[in-house]
């Protein structure tokens, strides 16, 4: 019985190992394309023509609105922006989601405690966000004072980390 036991652990312990190692390689914008809610964000990536910078070594920390944070924009603002003539500023409204690095939420739960309930992060495109403990959660404030609740961390790739937010933060 002790040996059925033992190797019914073992397959499960390898089952999730061997998933865990799968997720592991696929990078950033794999996972992204993998999950059903971020179809938009895909979709503006493909549109801003970020899918290769994030599809590069990184480490990269992404804090990635879902399909109902990109719903709160107006949609004839959404649409515009997908536009080709607008493909610039897409590009920097995208990578204001982005942080050089591979930041778990270990890292910014211990920048906080050192921030003392705040912490600010620069974004690749060089505007600031800054992360803070509010309301029981942690949330990002964008320049424009807007917040934006983290609602699952460290989804982890190969070439970085995703924290999934619940609206899309703004840059100035």
């Amino acid at each position: 019985m002790k040996k059925i036991i033992v190797t019914f652990a073992l397959i499960a312990f390898t089952a999730v190992f061997n998933q865990t190692q799968a997720q592991a390689k696929k990078d950033i914008v794999d996972i992204a394309v993998s999950v059903d809610d971020f179809s938009t964000l895909v979709t503006a990536l493909k549109a801003a023509d970020l899918v290769g910078a994030l599809k590069g070594d990184g480490p990269f920390t992404v804090f990635a609105p879902t399909n109902d944070a990109f719903g709160k924009i107006d949609s004839n603002t959404l649409n515009s922006l997908l536009e080709p003539k607008n493909k610039s500023t897409l590009a920097g409204i995208l990578t204001y989601h982005v942080v050089s690095g591979k930041l778990m939420a270990s890292d910014v739960a211990a920048a906080l405690k050192k921030g003392k309930g705040k912490v600010e992060l620069t974004t690749l495109s060089g505007g600031k966000l800054t992360a803070m403990s509010k309301d029981g959660g942690i949330y990002l404030k964008d320049a424009n004072g807007n917040y934006s609740k983290i609602a699952k961390t460290d989804v982890a790739g190969s070439n970085g980390v995703i924290h999934i937010i619940e609206s899309v933060v703004m840059p100035k």
